[in-house]
Parts: structure tokens; sequence; C-alpha cells
């Protein structure tokens, strides 16, 4: 079994399912000994917590595009020197629910922010860190939605229309397309014992177990 550290990104559209492969994955690697942190954007710090805020708290202000990027990308890099690095840096695993795909996902595809801008972005403050591995969580957006009104009141995004979140949709697939060899797609419209069974799968394929 592979002890080297792993980081580990969690991805998909709102109700996909992300919290419960959270746990599925906590769950298989305390079982193994392996030691990790669970963490999240946007937020992972105190300073990035509280650009979660902004970004999802309603507002009569309108939240541009542009302004919702660069507040992604700010509270990505806290995270990043402040959370993700230290910690891989220690030995630990890292299990981010939600990275830099998300941005190409939602500002990009979502929003309609050019590729090249995020991707200026990307190399600038990222540079060459990336997910050694990606759990894309898919499911029909009209799912995901029934499922996270259950929840109670919506944030600022998940407020959106459907088309919006089909091409949030359809990018995430399109990026798996591209890295096949990072993202592991987990059909989350199915039987809860499938999807985690099938998450497990995929964590024992990276630990080579």
């Amino acid at each position: 079994m592979s002890r080297e550290p792993k980081f580990i990104s969690i991805e998909g559209g709102e109700g996909a399912g992300k919290s419960t492969a959270i746990k599925t994955i906590q769950s298989y690697l305390n079982h193994r000994g392996i030691a990790h942190i669970v963490t999240r954007e946007p937020g992972g710090t105190p300073l990035a917590e509280k650009i979660r805020s902004l970004l999802l708290d309603k507002s009569d202000e309108l939240l541009l595009p542009e302004t919702e990027l660069l507040l992604f990308f700010a509270g990505r890099y806290q995270h990043i020197e402040h959370v993700i690095k230290p910690s891989l840096n220690k030995g630990l695993w890292v299990i981010s629910d939600r990275f830099v795909d998300a941005s190409f996902a939602y500002q990009g595809a979502g929003r309609g922010i050019t590729e090249s801008r995020i991707a200026y972005l990307k190399e600038w403050l990222i540079q060459d860190l990336s997910p050694d591995h990606t759990l894309l969580l898919d499911a029909p957006p009209s799912m995901g939605l029934d499922r996270i009104k259950l929840r109670g009141e919506l944030d600022r995004i998940e407020v959106e229309k459907i088309d919006f979140f089909n091409r949030v949709r359809d990018c995430y697939l399109a990026l798996a397309a591209k890295e096949p060899a990072r993202f592991h797609i987990i059909d989350t419209n199915r039987a809860l014992a499938d999807v985690q069974n099938n998450t497990t799968s995929c964590l024992a394929a990276i630990c080579g177990a």
C-alpha cells in the first residue's frame, strides 16, 4: 500500500453527494491508518472562510463574475499556502472538497469567463500544484437540485437556474475526458451502497491495495 502523501480533490455539481463521499473516504483512510486532513474550498483557513461567506451569502449588490473568480482564487491561495502545502510536507494526505477544476466549471462554463483568464490565474498562483487524483461525483443536475432543496435555504450559487448547472456538469465531464488518469468518475445517481462501493474501489486503486 502506498504511504506517499496524496492530494485528492472531490468535485461535482450541487447535490452530487460530495459530503457523503468524503465520509466514505475518511472511514476508508482511518481504517487503514492513513493520516489525513479534510478541507474545503472556498474556505479551509479563517480568512478563506470569511471569503466563503462573501461568495455564498446573498446580497442586494450584484457580485460580478470577475469578482467572484478573483475571490475564489484569493481564498484558494490562502488555502494552498496555509493548509495544503504544509499538510503534504508533513506527510498527510489532503482531501479537499473542490479545487481549481471548480473554477473552470463554475466561473468558466457557468459564468462565461474565458478559459484563458482562469488558466492565467492558475499558472500565476497555483503553478504546478495539482491533485494527484480527482473524484468527480456525477449526477443529473435536476436530481442534485432536488436534493439540496430538502436542506433548506439555498445559497447564492445554489439558486442558479438549471442551465447553469448543466454547463457546469458538461465542463466537468470535458475536464475528465482530457485527464483520464487523474479523474475517477463516480455515478451518484445510483443506490447509496453502490456509490460507496465505487468510492472505496477508487481509493483502493489509489492506495495500491
